[in-house]
């Protein structure tokens, strides 16, 4: 059941970030703190599509890892990778070893650099999927979700299906899904108050 529970620190969380200590610093640091980077979305994106069929605490634990492998999530640099990397990244023990992913980061990579060509950024394009709601959201899809996946889809990009694009808008603070009594989700809430949401150049 999804709850708040007391941390051996004796902070209110949501039930997910006490059960490990990995889950209590992103929870705590990161998790729908509102984004609006490139390099920070595009990662975030790529490790949804990894994380798939996966616990998250798998990928995690190996983020330093896939940074290090994936040009840092540079989505330029990403775009350039050949089959010689490709081959390389299957050799990577450190990193969630699947060829469909790794093509489908390269992929969307370069459909990032379209989407930045045509708006400006890849940021403005994902939050315009951003929902008015603001209660917390325990479905694992909601109709932006649904939405913003059909949109990036239709641009090109693999591996982001309606839950994983949910995951990704909660992780990126396009809602904020800390639970009533989470002593984040106030905090969330005035960081995403004052949030500039990115638009496209042309608006």
């Amino acid at each position: 059941m999804m709850t708040v529970e007391i941390g051996d620190d004796g902070v209110a969380r949501c039930w997910w970030g006490t059960s490990a200590p990995d889950y209590t610093e992103y929870h705590d640091r990161e998790w729908g703190h509102p984004i609006g980077d490139d390099r920070i979305l595009f990662e975030k994106v790529s490790l949804e599509g990894f994380q798939s069929g996966l616990s998250w605490l798998t990928i995690l634990r190996k983020r330093d890892n896939f940074r290090k492998a994936f040009a840092n999530f540079d989505a330029a640099a990403v775009a350039e990778f050949t089959e010689k990397d490709i081959d390389r990244l299957l050799d990577d023990a450190g990193i969630v070893r699947h060829r469909g992913k790794i093509e489908a980061t390269i992929n969307n990579a370069a459909r990032v650099l379209e989407v930045q060509d045509e708006l400006g950024s890849f940021a403005a394009l994902v939050w315009s999927f951003e929902p008015a709601a603001t209660k917390p959201h325990l479905e694992p899809t909601t109709p932006e979700s649904k939405a913003l996946a059909k949109e990036l889809k239709r641009r090109g990009f693999s591996f982001v299906g309606p839950t994983t694009a949910y995951a990704f808008m909660q992780a990126m603070g396009l809602v904020n899904d800390h639970l009533e009594g989470c002593f984040a989700r106030e905090e969330v809430e005035k960081e995403r108050a004052k949030f500039k949401r990115p638009v496209a150049v042309d608006q």
